[in-house]
């Protein structure tokens, strides 16, 4: 099932991003450090063409260093793009995030040029949490539920450093069924659009092939049988493991999967990064493709029911 959200709320958003990117001088895109790609929005690519571009990988402390790096490194080699990676409760964000903007934009300075930055992310990408520390009070809501920041706020991290605050905002449709998974694993999406016992085995399949021993550390598995396991496998054990259990023993395969997503959410699993840039590339290669073959099944369709016959 293909995972898609995006209310009437985030559709105010957009609007008021495009207008609003036509007064800033670049953006700055909070990106989830354990699904960078996935978290990427394709509409501001699109909106803010252009601009120079800040990429954040927050919540470093949750991913996978190594990939953190790998990611990092393939975003700073972009044209007229830096990209850095924090925790959303570091105290010292404020003076790395200005530095990279200012490095990106060097002649916006001074009380006659202020920088004036758009910041956007995913929902509960931890864009308040970070916000709220850099300038040192509580100024953006928080909360553990995607969409709390509704309106834009304008902020001064300095008297000549203006911060545009946008609600998280998704896109109207995610080709790439695997982002569509690691998004909703995240947190990012409404639970009314998911089905959680879905989005838990498409995780637990990916970290059953690439994050194993963590698994087998977390829920105390014994090595050589649960190396065999397939993901139900792996929510079943879980569910025993943490008595998500219904009457006669049976698996209570929701409050499972409840689990093993607030497992990862937290990072109790481990420090997990669910996609390196190869295999973006390659899941968005193949999303591509379906999408060019049902727009000429469309097409086809249509022509049928003109009673036309397609071009050779």
């Amino acid at each position: 099932m293909a995972i898609q959200w995006f209310p009437g709320h985030m559709n105010k958003a957009k609007k008021a991003i495009a207008e609003r990117l036509k007064s800033v001088d670049m953006v700055i895109e909070m990106l989830d450090a354990r699904l960078p790609a996935s978290s990427e929005n394709p509409l501001l690519a699109q909106l803010a063409k252009g601009k120079p571009k800040l990429k954040i990988l927050n919540k470093q402390d949750l991913a996978d260093p190594e990939r953190t790096a790998i990611w990092l490194a393939h975003y700073n080699a972009l044209d007229n793009t830096n990209a850095i990676a924090l925790d959303s409760s570091e105290k010292s964000a404020a003076p790395k995030i200005t530095a990279a903007c200012r490095e990106l934009c060097p002649n916006r300075k001074g009380l006659d040029k202020p920088l004036r930055v758009m910041i956007c992310g995913i929902p509960n990408v931890g864009k308040s949490t970070l916000i709220n520390g850099m300038i040192g009070k509580k100024s953006a809501k928080t909360g553990n539920e995607p969409g709390i920041t509704k309106a834009e706020q304008r902020l001064f991290l300095a008297d000549d450093f203006w911060l545009y605050d946008t609600p998280g905002m998704l896109w109207p449709k995610i080709i790439v069924e695997e982002s569509g998974y690691n998004l909703a694993a995240s947190g990012a999406v409404g639970r009314n659009a998911l089905d959680e016992e879905e989005v838990a085995l498409e995780l637990l399949d990916y970290l059953r092939r690439h994050y194993l021993p963590l698994l087998q550390t977390r829920y105390a598995a014994d090595k050589d049988p649960s190396s065999h396991w397939d993901d139900v496998a792996w929510l079943e054990w879980i569910a025993k493991k943490r008595g998500a259990l219904l009457g006669g023993g049976r698996v209570n395969y929701q409050k499972a999967a409840e689990n093993i997503l607030t497992d990862f959410r937290e990072g109790a699993i481990g420090r997990i990064t669910l996609e390196t840039p190869k295999q973006w590339e390659s899941w968005l290669k193949e999303a591509r493709k379906r999408e060019a073959a049902l727009k000429a099944e469309r097409e086809a369709k249509k022509l049928a029911r003109s009673g036309q016959q397609p071009q050779e």
